[in-house]
Order: structure tokens, then sequence, then C-alpha cells
């Protein structure tokens, strides 16, 4: 069992679905959350989101078709360039709140 993985804008959810991993820009440096990491809360600053996927579905806005899609490919990466944000790690459940994507 992997992570859920919830990546929202004040806009739209960017991602939701389970993940193997995510790598954030964290003030103190890049960091990654995998399965059973401590729980944490941090602030991220500009810099670049990456979420692998992991086996199921999952949800994510695709900016090709300006719109959410849906897929169930593992090992996927995902690439979000981020301003700011936020991210919480408990019980492996990631919420990750982000502003000035492109």
């Amino acid at each position: 069992m992997d992570m859920q993985i919830t990546v929202l804008t004040p806009d739209r959810e960017l991602f939701s679905g389970r993940a193997a991993s995510v790598k954030v820009p964290g003030v103190m440096g890049q960091f990654q959350v995998l399965r059973n990491h401590a729980p944490i809360v941090s602030a991220l600053e500009k810099g670049t989101i990456t979420v692998v996927t992991s086996e199921g579905t999952y949800r994510y806005f695709d900016e090709e078709q300006a719109a959410i899609v849906e897929a169930d490919e593992p090992s996927k990466e995902l690439v979000f360039h981020i301003e700011s944000g936020f991210i919480e790690v408990l019980n492996n459940e990631v919420a990750l709140l982000v502003q000035g994507v492109s």
C-alpha cells in the first residue's frame, strides 16, 4: 500500500490518487516523501513537485488538454512547477496546497 496524495491550488485539483513518492521544494532544500514517512508540516518554496504514481487509478490536471484526466499508469512521473505552498504528511496521507502553478 502506498500513499494517498492530493495536490490542490486555490483554483483546482492538480493530482489526486495513490503514489509511490513525492519530491517537494522545501524551504531548507528539496526532500522526498515515501510510504510511512514521519508526520510533518512544511512550507514549500519556488520549485518543482514530482509525483511518482503507483498501482491504481489517479486523476491529474493535464495542461495540454486543460482538463482533469483519469489514468492508471504506474510509475508515471508528473511534474508541477510552483511558486510556494505547504505540505502535510500524516499516516500515509499527503496534502499539498500550492500557488503559482505553471
